[in-house]
């Protein structure tokens, strides 16, 4: 009793109360993130990986940055780069930096980055979007000249893509599992098969967030992560399903860059034939799919991978059209009728890929194909995309062009394998000889004008099951406020929590 009266007592002194809440430590802003898929590696030089591009897009920081209206702005760099001549980019470094083991932020850094990703020892297959870089120089401490090996008016924007590692952190046998950036976000921990932690860098050098910790906890079903959302066990989720948007506490969304498709072999098997490829094309009803699946969250593709908001989208292109008794006749005209199809799916990764793969295989059985259809683990259908000896017939991917520049697309998919395209199944001189010519041609006119061509020729030799482009939709807890960005990046210095 007499402890009790000593606390009223105590908050009934003028100002007391006021000044002993003022003197509690603030309260920890912690969210959960409901992501698809665990990382395969937190080295963020190695491969692409939804997973780790998620965490690490906060763990490092890269040279330049891009706003929410998708403008090049600086970063580690203080300015964007100026152009020394046709073939190297100067960038002025900012000074004080930090990474997060102590190490310094300086030219040498850079330099090791852009060494570390090229290196045939090290064998990146993240380098997609960075082709064509020679390589990189120190001028002085905080000055590095980017090289090139041809004239690239896209190097800047190739920068924003390369983040930035600690020379002695990075040669560590453990780099993979610990990463090291000077981001606004450092690694706490990774419990394999549950979470990835971190922490806000009190040392950051930019502004600092308002988020203190961030949990990132690997959810493969889309029905579990919003459940988790409904309950409050997480505060966002990604890829939400469009038939899940009304039962989300809060949604955002936006116009998206992601356009759905599957990779189709033109080198072997039953799909060498283009009339095999282009009944594929012609079986599936994309209206449907987009209606069905996607309660019109979504639009059929028009013969690209690209979007309007790309250098290089072909404004002629039209979507395939549902033709089932044209795509029987091609199956007929190319002795494919009964053909077996192999056709490989990921579990999860995508919004509704097992649906859209069961789908797909109904249209194509509609009309005469066997499909084989293997709905497999994410791990096991990147070994399947990556490994051309393992590759199927067809291939079920989904492709987000953040460089917003048709030359990352072409790179990677229309390039043929032996050109050292990642995720190609082409074979095709006529194509390659287009695309040289777009890579080296300074004029955008004229570049335009090539990549119209590749687009074309990649529509009429159907090269793709071209798809749909689908809305980016995001589930959010009722304390969080989020603006989705036109790059598809998730940055926690950009979440407000109520």
């Amino acid at each position: 009793m007499n402890a009790y009266r000593r606390i009223v007592r105590t908050l009934a002194v003028p100002g007391l109360m006021a000044a002993t809440l003022a003197a509690a430590p603030a309260r920890a802003v912690d969210v959960t993130l409901a992501i698809s898929s665990e990382p395969s590696t937190l080295d963020p030089q190695k491969t692409f990986d939804g997973g780790e591009r998620r965490v690490n897009d906060n763990v490092y920081d890269t040279l330049l940055q891009r706003n929410l209206k998708g403008e090049l702005a600086p970063s580690l760099a203080t300015a964007l780069p100026e152009r020394i001549n046709d073939t190297t980019w100067r960038f002025k470094l900012r000074q004080g930096v930090k990474f997060h083991n102590g190490e310094a932020f300086n030219a040498d850094a850079v330099v090791h980055s852009v060494t570390r990703i090229f290196d045939p020892e090290y064998k990146s297959t993240a380098t997609g979007d960075l082709t064509g870089i020679k390589g990189a120089q120190k001028v002085d401490d905080f000055t590095v000249d980017v090289m090139t090996t041809r004239l690239d008016t896209l190097l800047p924007a190739r920068m924003y893509w390369l983040k930035i590692v600690p020379v002695n952190a990075s040669k560590q046998a453990d780099f993979a599992q610990k990463p090291v950036g000077t981001g606004p976000y450092r690694f706490v921990e990774w419990q394999r098969g549950s979470h990835v932690l971190l922490e806000k860098n009190p040392d950051y050098w930019g502004e600092k967030p308002q988020v203190d910790r961030a949990r990132y906890r690997f959810v493969a079903e889309a029905g579990t992560a919003l459940s988790g959302l409904i309950a409050g066990e997480f505060d966002f989720m990604e890829n939400l399903p469009p038939d899940f948007v009304k039962r989300a506490p809060k949604v955002a969304r936006r116009k998206g860059l992601e356009h759905s498709f599957s990779i189709i072999s033109t080198i072997s098997g039953p799909t060498k034939d283009v009339r095999v490829r282009q009944a594929l094309n012609y079986a599936v009803d994309k209206d449907a799919l987009a209606e069905s699946l996607f309660e019109g969250f979504a639009a059929p593709a028009r013969g690209q991978m690209i979007g309007d908001q790309s250098f290089g989208y072909n404004k002629s292109l039209q979507a395939w059209p549902y033709d089932p008794a044209k795509a029987k006749a091609l199956l007929k005209e190319a002795g494919a009728e009964g053909v077996t199809v192999e056709f490989v799916v990921p579990s999860s990764r995508w919004p509704k890929t097992r649906e859209m793969g069961e789908a797909i295989a109904g249209y194509w059985q509609a009309v005469g194909i066997k499909p084989d259809l293997k709905i497999v683990e994410f791990s096991q259908y990147l070994q399947r995309l990556r490994d051309p000896a393992v590759r199927p017939n067809v291939i079920y991917a989904s492709h987000n062009n953040a460089l917003l520049e048709a030359e990352r697309t072409v790179q990677n998919f229309y390039r043929s394998k032996s050109k050292g395209a990642a995720s190609s199944s082409v074979e095709d001189p006529v194509m390659d000889e287009i695309i040289a010519k777009a890579e080296n041609e300074p004029d955008n006119a004229r570049r335009q004008a090539l990549y119209d061509q590749i687009m074309k020729r990649g529509y009429d030799e159907a090269m793709f099951l071209y798809l749909l482009n689908t809305e980016d939709i995001f589930g959010l807890s009722k304390r969080v406020t989020w603006e989705p960005r036109l790059d598809n990046k998730v940055f926690l210095a950009e979440m407000k929590v109520n």
